[in-house]
């Protein structure tokens, strides 16, 4: 396991870390000293504290949104659902919002591709039936291209927090519950005073790897919008990308690619600090 770690991460991260303090075009290219030069111009570069602050959208669509909404829906699956109507409903249900998880992301990326079309795309071509005769253009505005990617990773993350809660809440003493409703306890209010402090671990879990996955997110920036228009979807991923094979500036790329990795440790380790300090409480 150590030696697959030492190849797997940090040879490469080693590497990473040696090629942001030289100034080079890659392949045969000279390699030129520059030191901390290239953490300096980050540290000034507009269109990456731009990305960064695209970054923190990410993690309001794919952790804050998706956790909240999926505590509440697993919450009514497990708790209103499936007994009412049975497990079976709940299931299917669940695997629905489940769904868009196992879809590839250049699929799922063609289908809001298509559903967001400014010109005959299935929302605006729904608009016009409605009256609406310039609807937006979703994917070519520049102050409303986030927010839809922001949807779209809204779809997609939904149901991985929903089928974690899910499970989490079969291990939880159903008399809680049974106690509850006798006492005339709302649904809000269960889910404040039994639900969340009982799950509150998967909470967590969910709550990190969502984080991490939001901070290093690519694939759909790619694909989706290929971070315009005008740089407004553009993340710190896609950035160190588009330095590292578009404009052939690695040692700038591979200094944001390291100034990430750094804010992703940090931002796991307090996470984790705060975790065990509420469970020490």
């Amino acid at each position: 396991m150590a030696i697959g770690f030492a190849v797997i991460v940090l040879i490469p991260l080693g590497a990473n870390v040696v090629i942001s303090l030289f100034s080079w075009r890659g392949g045969a290219a000279e390699m030129e000293w520059v030191g901390l030069g290239n953490y300096v111009d980050l540290l000034q570069d507009a269109d990456f504290w731009k990305s960064f602050r695209n970054s923190l959208l990410m993690i309001v669509a794919i952790v804050v949104v998706p956790t909240l909404l999926g505590l509440v829906i697993a919450a009514l699956l497990f708790n209103l659902v499936a007994p009412r109507y049975g497990s079976r409903i709940a299931s299917i249900l669940r695997g629905s919002f489940y769904l868009p998880q196992i879809l590839p992301i250049a699929v799922a990326g063609f289908i809001w591709s298509w559903v967001m079309n400014t010109d005959a795309g299935a929302v605006n071509s729904a608009l016009r039936t409605l009256g609406i005769t310039n609807p937006p253009d979703w994917l070519g505005d520049p102050r409303i291209a986030i927010l839809t990617v922001m949807l779209m990773m809204m779809w997609l993350q939904l149901g991985y927090p929903l089928v974690i809660f899910m499970a989490a809440l079969g291990r939880v003493d159903p008399s809680l519950y049974e106690a509850a409703d006798l006492d005339g306890a709302s649904f809000l209010q269960q889910l404040r005073r039994i639900t969340i402090p009982e799950i509150r671990p998967e909470i967590f879990i969910v709550s990190l790897t969502a984080t991490v996955a939001a901070l290093k997110v690519f694939a759909p920036i790619l694909i989706l919008t290929g971070g315009g228009p005008e740089g407004s979807t553009v993340v710190p991923s896609y950035y160190a990308y588009r330095n590292f094979f578009e404009l052939s500036q690695v040692g700038y790329g591979s200094a944001i690619a390291t100034v990430m990795a750094g804010v992703i440790l940090v931002v796991a380790l307090v996470m984790l600090w705060f975790q065990r300090r509420t469970e020490n409480v």
